[in-house]
């Protein structure tokens, strides 16, 4: 692996290092970690990179390890920027021969996300969209009974992502996370509905597998001075008549991620939440609830394969990210022995999720903007 970003100071690049680690799939070789030299050479030294193998752009970086011989060169590029600066590399190392895994969302506009869906088909690479909410095993036990009929015929989908980080002014202060996820020149259109609200859309159709169709949204900015919407509450109709609610905040006073889903059926409802990752409840009419257990009982094979530890034993974020990263890596390295990969491990956002991402994105502030609320998707 090559990372793009991610350096001294960043939070989202020690995740991705650290989630890409944990199966001993895959190895961090080189790095472009800042658009600072010196930055990403220092950067380079507390990752203990051999000096000739940190670069001061990604640009040098994805020319340089192509001219290295092929098994000594990296396989792929992960690119952990802010929202701005993920069409330039992944565009870049795809139509040079390399595989990519992206932070969401997908870019930084709409023209952009269509241009790299465009360079995906083109070049036949491998792209993964880290959505790592999917990666969790009860998320994959969920989708599987929607889609073996357990739940009836969708009806209802209720998905929030509340935090609260961002109910006080604090981007004006040294806080670097929020300074570039609350700038429009750097994060794009959208503030919490870009940065959480993506991750609700993507769960809502990833566990449902269903496709909103349309949507009404309110879209509001309640910190004094905000430049993005910091909160939102959406209406959402699905592809067989479903209706849904999206709402995500990062205005919650005392709220940290609290990521969670209910899907109602005709014959049965579930429930599932983020800080509770371990636990999936299944609810019926007329009889007594059921609750699933990572690592408990027959579970379906998809929630076993993303399963590590014994019953008991707390999997997580950083789990279910690695998840997403081992998965890639399978198919990546099917993809270099000419073998096929096994279907259960090629299960990961693609840049089709991530279009989706963007064209949610982009709706949601169109109906939020506009007097003709319901707007197509």
């Amino acid at each position: 692996m090559g990372m793009v970003g991610g350096g001294r100071g960043a939070f989202i690049g020690g995740v991705h290092r650290m989630a890409a680690s944990l199966d001993g799939e895959i190895e961090l070789v080189c790095g472009a970690f800042s658009s600072d030299a010196e930055r990403s050479r220092l950067s380079g030294e507390d990752f203990y990179l051999s000096p000739d193998r940190v670069y001061g752009s990604y640009g040098e970086m994805i020319q340089k390890e192509k001219e290295l011989p092929e098994g000594e060169r990296m396989d792929f590029v992960s690119i952990v920027t802010p929202n701005h600066v993920h069409f330039g590399p992944t565009k870049m190392a795809l139509e040079n021969g390399f595989h990519v895994v992206c932070d969401k969302p997908l870019s930084f506009d709409m023209e952009e996300a269509n241009e790299l869906e465009k360079v995906v088909k083109e070049t036949g690479q491998i792209f993964a969209l880290t959505h790592n909410y999917t990666g969790y095993p009860m998320v994959k036990q969920a989708r599987h009974m929607i889609n073996n009929g357990d739940l009836g015929t969708i009806r209802k989908v209720v998905v929030e992502y509340p935090q609260g980080w961002l109910m006080d002014f604090i981007e004006s202060s040294d806080q670097k996370q929020a300074a570039w996820r609350t700038d429009p020149k750097r994060s794009g259109i959208a503030g919490a509905m870009g940065d959480i609200g993506t991750h609700a859309e993507n769960l809502a159709e990833y566990i449902t597998g269903l496709k909103i169709t349309e949507l009404c949204a309110d879209i509001s900015t309640l910190v004094e001075g905000r430049l993005l919407d910091d909160d939102g509450n959406v209406l959402l109709r699905f592809d067989n008549g479903a209706r849904g609610i999206l709402h995500a905040s990062q205005i919650a006073a005392g709220e940290e991620n609290s990521l969670n889903i209910r899907v109602y059926g005709s014959k049965a409802g579930l429930e599932w939440h983020q800080m509770q990752p371990n636990t999936l409840e299944v609810k019926y009419q007329n009889s007594p609830k059921q609750i699933y257990r990572t690592g408990v009982g027959e579970l379906c094979a998809s929630a076993q394969a993303h399963t590590r530890i014994p019953a008991g034993h707390p999997e997580g974020y950083l789990e279910a990210f690695a998840n997403i990263y081992r998965n890639f890596a399978k198919c990546v390295r099917a993809r270099i022995e000419g073998v096929n990969v096994d279907p259960i491990y090629d299960d990961f956002p693609t840049v089709e999720d991530g279009v989706r991402g963007m064209n949610f994105i982009y709706k949601v502030i169109e109906s939020g903007k506009s007097d003709q609320k319901w707007v197509k998707v």
